[in-house]
């Protein structure tokens, strides 16, 4: 069985559906999507549908993205946060409006259930965008760090390639976990770029909501697949750009 860490679709569900034709998905694969499944790209309700489709056969894990949570929050109370609008709400908005609302209560429990983080029998970490405790996940105080911080992504810029996990100078934030898969932060927006990796922090939001591709990684042996570039599947949209 291969684990399958797949970054922010933001929308794309026909990148996703190329990317699973790609990577040669099977049901024997563990598939981990890391949130922001929404806002961007005009199939935002189609996502949501397929996702839920696909666990059925499949074995998923969903993780929360900040963008699920803006998309939840305006479901449930249909305030419309400009922020939120501004940065890929307006075509998930229009999605769900154009939308049969008897499926709504569907995908709000999807959004309710979302993990926001996973922590695998491997002490490998998967969470959308960090946490801040020097202590690790479950020290965190605030729960919208899971979904929001960006300060793990530039820690982990900012190591030394050249220490490792035993270096005492190896910042402790990162000390807990044998490896930690996160999205949120595009590592480029206006070209096609592969994974990244900082200490021992792993990146793949390749920028799918941008000009970028979906990336799907292989935990184990590093190994990836990208879709085209997801603007592609969507001639005439502007996604986040």
């Amino acid at each position: 069985m291969r684990t399958l860490v797949v970054g922010d679709i933001h929308s794309g569900v026909r990148a996703l559906e190329q990317l699973l034709q790609r990577a040669k998905v099977s049901p024997t694969d563990h598939l981990i999507f890391l949130g922001d499944y929404v806002d961007s790209w005009s199939t935002a309700v189609e996502t949501v549908d397929f996702l839920l489709a696909l666990k059925e056969e499949y074995k998923c894990t969903f993780i929360r993205g900040n963008h699920d949570e803006l998309c939840r929050e305006w479901l449930l109370t249909k305030e419309e946060n400009p922020q939120w609008l501004a940065h890929g709400g307006t075509a998930t908005r229009d999605s769900y409006l154009g939308d049969n609302r008897n499926n709504w209560d569907t995908h709000l429990e999807f959004y309710a259930t979302l993990e926001n983080y996973y922590l695998a029998e491997d002490n490998r970490l998967y969470l959308h965008a960090g946490y801040t405790n020097l202590k690790g996940v479950d020290f965190e105080y605030f729960e919208q760090s899971f979904y929001w911080d960006r300060t793990l992504w530039e820690l982990a810029m900012a190591v030394d390639p050249k220490l490792t996990p035993d270096d005492l100078n190896f910042p402790k934030r990162l000390n807990h976990y044998k490896e930690v898969f996160i999205g949120h932060t595009p590592i480029s927006k206006k070209e096609e770029v592969v994974p990244k990796n900082g200490g021992n922090v792993w990146n793949v939001d390749t920028g799918a909501a941008f000009m970028g591709a979906l990336t799907m990684m292989d935990v184990e042996t590093k190994e990836f697949w990208q879709s085209d570039p997801v603007h592609t599947f969507y001639p005439g949209e502007r996604g986040r750009n």
